[in-house]
């Protein structure tokens, strides 16, 4: 699918807002952005321990902290309350660099929103674990400022580390990569001291990184970034997306032995536009049997 430049996405994006274009533009811009889905997804790994058949991770992303998304996340809060998962990922962006970013002082306030964003999610408190890696625009902001809050509302940073999560006698683990766009990843360094036959679920934040993790003994990775392309059109698909989620814009994917889900987050960027394209809660379920990966949507 060839994809349209960043200008065009914004015209078409304006466009949409301006007219109410295919008669949902209303709908896009003041409903479907608040109201996240829930895609319960069933996937069967391999090499996943018996003892962890069953095991479930919730996941949220693309949080981008404003006054708009603060509803969105509130939902999406709720949901996973309901859901009383056994972990909880945060596949990053929490905060939101204005255009232009290099403009140092510019970028570095924008990690002042992380603090009430991690207020909220920090209502989260899931056994055994809850964990965030970081996105883009949280490493072009202040990113020590950002780590520091998180790591200090119980949502801890996996930056390039791994940590094992054990149940029934058996052990998993859960890798976190630094951002792949504007920070300084090293898969090596994260797999270090894992086992290279203990299955390891992958938190990063740019989907497409997908086609490097396969080389790697990494069994599941779970990412966001591309925020599904906010627009979606019939046939045709997003107008725009970004860097290192072009390949893999949302939804599963088997990438050689690898499984990766793409989360399509719950804020927005530049505009408060979502079509076709609502805000998501991803829970999935992980299965030791044979047998096919399930995806359903609960609306």
């Amino acid at each position: 699918m060839s994809f349209l430049t960043r200008r065009r996405f914004l015209q078409v994006a304006a466009g949409v807002a301006a007219t109410g274009a295919l008669a949902l533009g209303e709908g896009s811009i003041i409903l479907e952005p608040n109201h996240p889905i829930l895609t319960a997804v069933e996937v069967v790994l391999p090499r996943l321990p018996a003892a962890f058949d069953g095991f479930t991770i919730a996941q949220l992303s693309d949080f981008h902290y404003d006054e708009r998304s603060v509803v969105p996340i509130r939902a999406a809060i709720e949901i996973v309350k309901n859901l009383h998962p056994d972990v909880i990922v945060l596949t990053g962006d929490f905060a939101t660099v204005p255009p232009f970013h290099r403009e140092f002082h510019t970028a570095k306030g924008a990690a002042k929103a992380v603090e009430p964003c991690a207020s909220l999610l920090s209502q989260l408190r899931p056994r055994p674990a809850i964990v965030s890696v970081l996105g883009n625009h949280d490493v072009a902001s202040d990113v020590r400022r950002i780590i520091e809050t998180l790591d200090s509302h119980g949502l801890p940073v996996l930056r390039n580390r791994s940590i094992p999560i054990e149940h029934g006698g058996s052990r998993i683990w859960l890798s976190g990569l630094d951002d792949v766009w504007e920070g300084d990843p090293d898969l090596n360094l994260a797999l270090h001291g894992v086992p290279s036959d203990e299955l390891v679920v992958l938190l990063v934040h740019e989907p497409d990184f997908a086609d490097e993790a396969v080389h790697y003994p990494v069994d599941l990775q779970l990412s966001g970034h591309s925020h599904g392309g906010q627009i979606w059109l019939p046939g045709i698909g997003a107008p725009w997306l970004p860097m290192l989620a072009r390949k893999y814009p949302r939804g599963m994917y088997r990438v050689g032995p690898l499984t990766l889900y793409t989360n399509m987050g719950l804020g927005t960027i530049r505009l408060p536009i979502r079509l076709n394209c609502r805000p998501e809660v991803t829970l999935f379920t992980l299965r030791s049997r044979d047998g096919a990966v399930k995806e359903t949507n609960d609306t």
